[in-house]
């Protein structure tokens, strides 16, 4: 007949001795990985508290995009959708010591629904051809988004050719996703969101906080957020984020892949994007 414990370590019947070392060593453990960090629950704090540190983003006060500015990737959002923002999707599995705290590579993204600017959210607009840091950045110019340094490691918004191996989790679409490296896949260039319009701006300067499209250089597929796609973070439901080319019956990208890449107020007073959505906001409260 197989032992059940019945009672409690400090009373003596069966195997108490050794439940009494099994109970001291699991205490022992315990105390071992609090010291060290290392318990799921200091992980998860480390980590939020890590990539959800604000950052500041740039100030564009001539209203253009250049080289080197830190800006957040922002959809309005849509039928399905409310705002959101592309972040880092980094949970406790993602975390690396080595050569310091920070995110191993390859991390997914997500869209967030909070738009605050952290490090979570934060992408650096990187020259891939050369241009100097400060130039302007021009339509159908590639360049790179690239995450901050220290915690965020300095990774690149990449995608590729969608496989059976590698596509995104929930759509099955053109996976996206953060690497160290700064290839072909990483490249992205900005399109005019009014195809009748595209040609006559192109090679004109990107203006920041105005909606655009963001395409990926080798696959000219659209980034875009799915609002019927929702993924279980460690932040919370959000949406997922793929590289896929949305048309309305017009031949038009759907809001799906609109974006805006903001900048602060030259007046401090936060977000650009903000500024401009409260005045809309207050005319439809008056209607």
């Amino acid at each position: 007949m197989a032992y059940k414990k019945i009672f409690r370590p400090k009373v003596k019947t069966g195997n108490w001795n050794e439940d009494l070392v099994l109970e001291e060593e699991t205490m022992k453990d315990y105390f071992e990985k609090k010291e060290k960090g290392e318990l799921l629950v200091q992980k998860v704090d480390f980590l939020k508290r890590s990539i959800l540190e604000p950052v500041n983003l740039s100030v564009a006060n001539d209203g253009q995009l250049r080289f080197g500015d830190v800006v957040m990737l922002v959809n309005l959002g849509g039928e399905n959708r409310q705002r959101s923002a592309v972040g880092i999707n980094a949970d406790v599995n993602s975390l690396t010591k080595t050569p310091s705290p920070g995110i191993q590579t390859p991390c997914g993204v997500s869209a967030a629904r909070g738009i605050q600017p952290c490090i979570r959210t934060a992408f650096i607009i990187t020259s891939v051809d050369g241009s100097p840091e400060g130039s302007n950045l021009h339509f159908d110019q590639s360049f790179a988004l690239r995450t901050t340094g220290d915690f965020a490691r300095g990774l690149y918004l990449t995608s590729d050719l969608q496989s059976f191996q590698k596509c995104a989790k929930k759509s099955g679409l053109q996976e996206v996703y953060l690497d160290n490296s700064t290839c072909f896949l990483s490249w992205w260039r900005i399109v005019h969101f009014d195809p009748q319009e595209r040609l006559e701006y192109e090679g004109q300067p990107v203006p920041a906080n105005e909606k655009v499209l963001i395409m990926h250089c080798k696959t000219n597929q659209a980034l875009a957020v799915l609002g019927d796609q929702l993924l279980w973070t460690a932040y919370g439901k959000e949406y997922e984020v793929t590289a896929h080319t949305f048309l309305d019956s017009h031949k038009a990208e759907q809001d799906v892949n609109h974006w805006i890449l903001c900048t602060s107020d030259p007046a401090g007073d936060g977000l650009v994007l903000l500024r401009r959505l409260q005045p809309a906001a207050s005319n439809q409260q008056l209607t």
